[in-house]
């Protein structure tokens, strides 16, 4: 990457990534969030939605103009080719958003939120640092039941498509735990901020 000191901050559905991240940007990291910005590829007029309503047709669009993310999450769910045909349109998209956006970034660091950084196998050359954020998989049902209103089946489904919570903390450098709230995590995210400015001094 064009910084010389980066993060990839990474945990399973629910974990909390966005709140974490928030908190490093607050403190002054250049925060790149990889969801954000497929986000903004499959919107309305979106860079992306040409090719992806060549490859999967009209109707996979809603009446706007925008993904229609239910749809496609449950096409590919059930079918590991058109994950693939989905994934073959969307990540050179998304790396190179990703590429121009951290060749901007002002902050003494970069964090780039990756919620599938393990699975990808690419990210782990791409950052200096893997930063975990954990929590018990009990919470991440509770809470994304609570945010999305899925029902807790369609979760753990979710879930078990994700690596594991063990293989996440075995690839991870730092760990930050989520289980306990806001209180918990501000002085675990100004400990690491600490370190990370000391590691990018030195390099």
């Amino acid at each position: 990457m064009e910084q010389a000191f980066s993060v990839g901050l990474t945990g399973g559905i629910g974990c909390g990534k966005t709140t974490v991240a928030d908190m490093f940007a607050a403190l002054g990291a250049s925060v790149i969030d990889t969801d954000q910005i497929a986000h903004s590829l499959t919107a309305p007029h979106g860079a992306a939605m040409p090719a992806l309503l060549a490859e999967f047709g009209a109707d996979f669009a809603t009446g706007d103009g925008a993904l229609d993310r239910a749809k496609m999450r449950a096409l590919v769910f059930s079918d590991a080719t058109a994950r693939a045909r989905l994934e073959a349109i969307l990540h050179p998209r998304i790396r190179e958003a990703t590429a121009a956006a951290a060749a901007i970034a002002t902050g003494p660091y970069t964090i780039f939120v990756v919620p599938l950084l393990i699975e990808s196998g690419t990210w782990r050359e791409r950052v200096t640092r893997v930063l975990a954020i954990d929590c018990t998989e009990d919470t991440q049902v509770a809470r994304v039941v609570t945010r999305s209103g899925l029902a807790a089946e369609q979760v753990r489904a979710i879930m078990a498509a994700q690596v594991t919570r063990a293989q996440r903390l075995a690839a991870a450098d730092d760990i930050i735990n989520n289980d306990e709230g806001l209180d918990e995590l501000r002085p675990q995210v100004a400990r690491l901020h600490a370190r990370y400015l000391s590691y990018s001094k030195r390099m």
